[in-house]
């Protein structure tokens, strides 16, 4: 039967309702905190860029922010919100000062959205200002106004605190990841230098800019010592490495463009130009930006971004009345580095030899590259390692970033993903036997060797991150010997050729469960021992334990509850002081008695499940 198409279909959602009712469209997706694109980071960003953008207008030199559990308190001392527009700001949509240009000139919070999404997504939230000596304080829970308090006397310096907790009916069992924080904490000091962020009494503060933010991001020093350039709005550090590939580190008034953006492509086409005036050569653009790390920033007014979630510039021009993005930010390097190249001929030299050796290594692998493109081609069409999806992660879908891909062994296990994802959004690419192990080897391995060649093609990053099909590349192997070995054998794949992979948060490894506890009318899948134990409790006498061996054992049906909303992924990390070269010398290179002992002295067997250290 149709249902009836009448007056009393249409409804009007109020402000709070359509956010709850639509949360990817103000936050993005979800998740549980295993992502740093998940929406109870964007809820920290957009609190914490009111209080930035205080800062970057003149006012409040310190911000404090305490997570305790689930609760997140951020308190700035700025001008205070106007105290009898404090429910307003938090509750009505497109309400804020930031559409007076005089008063946020170059501010990231355009829309007057954040500060609300965040209301609305939260159990409990409470918005305090402190303005001349008088306070005012009003509490929400999801959005519904609980208490407006009366002003009140106050001796507490200007400023705003704002305390939320994310909402569990939102966001279920989610989590914080302390490295996550970090990272968001750091980028904000580096951007905006002379900042102080306090998080649980832990100090970030940044003197040198995008020079602290390089070197705290790159691996191994850079083969010449960085460039950093700094300008009225503009701000970018320059340096090559030996790793493989690009990393780019792109901001706009403070917001990690981890998209990029149209000052990301002019940026990039700069540096190409600057180079080959400089050395009067027409290198290729790839081998000129083989192997670099750079970071920009820029600051416009009323920036256009693609989404709420302000991950990709999509602005032409720095101001009503300035000149566009790309003739900003190439007059800017056209006049600068070169002008840092003439004076630093060491640094010329250094890099100019770096191109020329990544011209070389591109002709020589031209002709296997080829071959391996053609050989991909076919093997997509006619075999079935990739079952692809509909959404995909560098396009403009509404469900982009949810989009992932299982990397899995074996037929039995791709079969069981297979036949339970969302075709929507999940992908599956099915390993042939153990990957070889890449330590050591160079990229002609990548092209040679087919598994790792459709793999690269599957990804879609033989020329970088920026057109990487999938948002999650998640490697779901058995919890076992020879599934943490695979699990190994792919990470060295990644760290040695595509390390931005793992810098950017695109490489997970699926959790899924050791035992399934069930009785007739109750079953719960335990992810641990700890788990199975309180597991047997709740079901009582009697109950029926499994062991799952292997994915392929799991049933299709069962498998739904493991990739689904209550999937599990554990985040593939790299922190300062992962040194990757002594790292995989360590695990990856040729047998060494250090290694065997430290084997030796970390191997703990329980059950039949082998753990070895903390890998």
């Amino acid at each position: 039967m149709t249902a009836v198409y009448s007056e009393d279909t249409i409804r009007t959602l109020d402000w709070k309702e359509h956010i709850r009712k639509r949360p990817g469209m103000y936050i993005g997706k979800l998740g549980d905190g295993s992502s740093l694109d998940d929406g109870i980071y964007l809820l920290i960003k957009e609190v914490l860029d009111n209080s930035v953008d205080e800062y970057m207008m003149g006012f409040g030199k310190t911000i404090e922010v305490e997570i305790n559990e689930k609760m997140v308190t951020i308190r700035d001392y700025g001008r205070g919100v106007p105290l009898g527009k404090l429910v307003d700001v938090a509750s009505k949509m497109n309400t804020g000062a930031k559409y007076d240009s005089r008063v946020f000139k170059k501010s990231v919070g355009l829309n007057g959205v954040g500060i609300k999404a965040v209301n609305a997504l939260s159990s409990a939230f409470v918005i305090e200002s402190f303005r001349d000596s008088k306070c005012r304080l009003a509490e929400f829970a999801r959005g519904e106004l609980l208490s407006d308090q009366e002003l009140s006397a106050s001796d507490e310096k200007n400023g705003t605190r704002v305390v939320f907790t994310p909402d569990n009916e939102i966001f279920g069992k989610f989590r914080f990841i302390p490295e996550y924080l970090e990272r968001i904490f750091r980028n904000n000091v580096y951007l905006n230098t002379g900042l102080t962020i306090l998080y649980n009494g832990q100090r970030f503060y940044s003197k040198n800019g995008l020079l602290d933010l390089l070197e705290e991001n790159m691996s191994s020093p850079g083969l010449y010592p960085i460039i950093h350039l700094k300008g009225p709005d503009i701000e970018v550090a320059i340096t090559h490495g030996n790793q493989y590939g690009e990393e780019y580190y792109s901001f706009v008034n403070g917001q990690n463009t981890s998209q990029g953006g149209t000052h990301l492509v002019a940026f990039k086409e700069a540096l190409v130009k600057v180079i080959r005036d400089f050395y009067k050569k027409d290198f290729e653009a790839s081998d000129i930006r083989a192997s670099v790390t750079s970071a920009i920033s820029v600051k416009i007014e009323e920036p256009v971004f693609e989404s709420q979630t302000k991950t990709k510039l999509g602005s032409r021009d720095i101001g009503p009345q300035g000149p566009s993005v790309r003739n900003f930010i190439m007059e800017f390097l056209r006049t600068n580095l070169d002008n840092y190249l003439h004076k630093h001929p060491e640094t010329a030299e250094i890099l100019l030899n770096k191109i020329i050796e990544s011209e070389k290594e591109r002709k020589a692998i031209s002709g296997i590259k080829k071959i391996a493109r053609e050989r991909a081609k076919k093997a997509n069409l006619h075999n079935k390692k990739l079952r692809d999806c509909r959404s995909h992660w560098n396009t403009n879908d509404d469900r982009r970033l949810e989009t992932t891909i299982f990397i899995t062994e074996g037929d039995s296990a791709s079969g069981s993903i297979t036949k339970s994802r969302d075709v929507n959004t999940q992908a599956v690419f099915s390993l042939k036997g153990k990957p070889l192990n890449t330590y050591g080897l160079t990229k002609k391995i990548v092209y040679e060797n087919e598994e790792f060649n459709l793999l690269q093609s599957a990804l879609n990053i033989e020329d970088g991150i920026e057109e990487l099909r999938y948002n999650n590349v998640v490697i779901a192997t058995d919890a076992d010997v020879d599934g943490m070995h695979i699990r190994l054998l792919l990470i060295t794949f990644f760290l040695q050729f595509f390390p931005d992979l793992i810098k950017n948060g695109h490489l997970y490894i699926l959790q899924t469960p050791l035992f399934r506890v069930r009785n007739k009318t109750k079953t719960f899948y335990c992810y641990s021992e700890a788990e199975k134990e309180t597991a047997k409790k709740k079901v009582g006498n009697n109950p029926e334990i499994t062991r799952f061996k292997g994915l392929g054992e799991i049933s299709p049906d069962e498998f739904r509850h493991f990739i689904g909303k209550d999937m599990r992924l554990e985040p593939v990390q790299l922190k300062k002081e992962d040194m990757i070269g002594e790292m995989l010398a360590f695990y990856m290179g040729k047998n060494s008695p250090e290694r065997q002992e430290f084997i030796i002295e970390n191997l703990r067997v329980d059950e039949d499940v082998v753990e070895i250290g903390s890998m």
